[in-house]
């Protein structure tokens, strides 16, 4: 009797027999790797960076979500290794994408990395693979662009492979959930593949949660992104309302959330970070132009969140104007904290790239320091930045500042010697109100 595709590697999944291989080994892509291999299955990483590869053999973790001590584990149980060379995927039977999803200058999808990667995953293509798309992106991405290509093989999709999606929900720095215990969306194309899906993440996580289409699990992943985003919009354009009317939108907030139904508490802050909030909604955007609908909420939260930085910059140099009498193009700021939210060394997307870059547009001279970014690392939009380093934040060092703008409000910050020392603080975050420290020369913005 001729066993299926399907049937050989549902038994390998249910045996843990199959060897999966993810592509891209990120903030995602790692933190899934290792999920899964302590679910007992073998695990290929690929990446095309090197760097990461001397890391990995050198069994240092670069991702705050996994350590040193878990890398070495699932290593020394020969449940993980990585490669650079993509001939490895021969030998996987779940093949799982995790690359970036970036934008164009012009606010449009760029798939590249998507598709050089499904290119890459055809070359090795063979009966009875699952290969499974987690970037986020536009719906019908996986059908219409990952499939197609897959395809281009002659092999066909629901018989000889099998394709989903399953979007990410990583959160850095979330000391509550990780991979294995965050709820996992699961798509297939068809039901075979969707009974693939449930099988294999059901191994590693510690609930799935099928929907019918690959289609409408990509746009659960927007759709929770959209959420924050213009949710966050709306309290940055209270802030400036509520400001100009002598009220303070974090009292407000703090006493609205005590109602408990029917509101959920946001914050504003000096601009989005984070590969998620700033970029994945524009992914509907685009998408949405092809049936003549507006998405009038998304674009208005980009606007409003995009323009923040240049907002705060504005309260920087009137509050140096009216506080010191100087302008900001004489000044020396110190910027509080480059990664896009506390306690992690995550830049993507940092406002705090643009809030120096704004900066200095201006004439004045910017440096930063932060307690887990100790130099900038290349970046597509700042190559400029590249390189500096992380100031040493001592009693002398915040002295010799014009200002201190609070752009990230770390934990490993000590908050009562910047307010004894700065001359003039912008807070972005409301940290010195929330630890007691408010005064004069701590202005909120």
């Amino acid at each position: 009797m001729v066993i299926s595709p399907f049937d050989t590697l549902l038994q390998k999944i249910e045996t843990r027999a199959a060897r999966a291989g993810i592509i891209g080994l990120g903030y995602v892509g790692l933190p899934l790797a290792m999920a899964v291999a302590r679910s007992g299955f073998a695990v290929t990483g690929f990446d095309i960076d090197p760097g990461k590869m001397v890391a990995l053999d050198a069994r240092r973790s670069y991702i705050d979500a996994v350590s040193d001590e878990a890398l070495s584990t699932e290593i020394d149980a020969g449940r993980f290794k990585a490669t650079t060379d993509f001939a490895g995927l021969d030998e996987c039977d779940v093949i799982i994408i995790c690359v970036p999803t970036p934008l164009t200058k012009h606010r449009d999808p760029d798939l590249s990395f998507v598709e050089a990667t499904s290119r890459s995953i055809a070359a090795h293509l063979r009966p009875g693979q699952l290969v499974v798309l987690e970037s986020t992106t536009y719906p019908g991405t996986t059908d219409d662009v990952v499939k197609v290509i897959l395809e281009g093989t002659g092999l066909k999709s629901g018989s000889d492979f099998f394709v989903g999606f399953s979007p990410e929900r990583e959160d850095p720095g979330n000391q509550h959930y990780h991979t294995a215990t965050i709820p996992k969306v699961v798509a297939g194309d068809g039901a075979e593949a969707l009974a693939l899906m449930k099988a294999f993440y059901g191994a590693a996580v510690s609930s799935v949660v099928p929907v019918s289409s690959n289609a409408t699990a990509e746009a659960v992943k927007l759709t929770e992104n959209i959420f924050r985003s213009v949710n966050i919009a709306l309290v940055n354009e209270l802030k400036t309302v509520y400001a100009a009317m002598g009220i303070d939108v974090w009292e407000v907030i703090d006493a609205a959330k005590t109602k408990p139904f029917g509101y959920m508490p946001f914050y504003p802050g000096p601009g989005l970070g984070g590969h998620c909030i700033p970029i994945d909604p524009f992914y509907l955007t685009w998408k949405s132009r092809e049936y003549e609908l507006p998405t009038r909420f998304i674009e208005l939260a980009g606007e409003i969140n995009s323009a923040m930085p240049r907002h705060v910059v504005g309260k920087l140099a009137e509050a140096l104007d009216i506080r010191a009498g100087k302008a900001l193009s004489r000044s020396r700021v110190l910027v509080l904290g480059l990664a896009y939210k506390k306690n992690v060394a995550d830049i993507r997307e940092s406002p705090s790239l643009r809030l120096i870059e704004i900066i200095e547009e201006r004439g004045g001279r910017a440096d930063y320091h932060d307690p887990f970014v100790a130099e900038i690392p290349p970046t597509r939009e700042y190559q400029a930045l590249k390189g500096r380093k992380s100031v040493a934040l001592t009693p002398e060092t915040i002295a010799g500042y014009d200002a201190v703008l609070v752009a990230t409000d770390h934990d490993k910050v000590d908050y009562s010697a910047l307010a004894k020392n700065a001359s003039l603080i912008v807070d972005t975050r409301n940290v010195f109100n929330r630890l007691g420290l408010s005064a004069d020369h701590v202005i909120k913005a």
